[in-house]
């Protein structure tokens, strides 16, 4: 029963310089949540092939994969999630474009508590603070 309320995801944490990628969702039950873009693991999918289509199809731009930073697991009640969330950035030349985000802002570490994230994500935040103070 517990496989069936899983739902697998990956988010990707973009950075540039100094600054974090965030974006503001569009629609569904956490619409206008904030959240390190990425989508559902399709079957047969690996996280990172998974990763690598998400941001193409949510922001049109090819990224390049880095080091898992953490697996979120999180029970919302109607479902259970689990997220793998990895370092990431933009290749050479590609720029963001929302195609499904209301919004998305690049953050320093000052800022990232400036926008209210999404409870999955909240958790991301905190591993990604640790990270940048090191």
């Amino acid at each position: 029963m517990e496989d069936y309320r899983t739902v697998k995801v990956v988010a990707a944490v973009i950075r540039r310089g100094n600054k974090i990628f965030a974006t503001q969702r569009g629609y569904g039950e956490y619409k206008d949540g904030w959240e390190f873009p990425g989508g559902k693991v399709e079957p047969g999918e690996s996280p990172r092939d998974a990763l690598v289509r998400e941001i193409k199809e949510e922001l049109d731009a090819d990224i390049t994969v880095g080091e898992k930073i953490v697996t979120v697991n999180l029970d919302y009640t109607v479902f259970y999630l689990s997220m793998d969330c990895f370092w990431a950035s933009l290749n050479e030349g590609e720029q963001l474009k929302l195609l499904e985000h209301e919004a998305a802002r690049w953050l320093t570490c000052d800022e990232l508590d400036s926008v209210e994230w999404l409870p999955a994500d909240v958790k991301v935040v905190e591993v990604i603070r640790k990270a940048l103070a090191e």
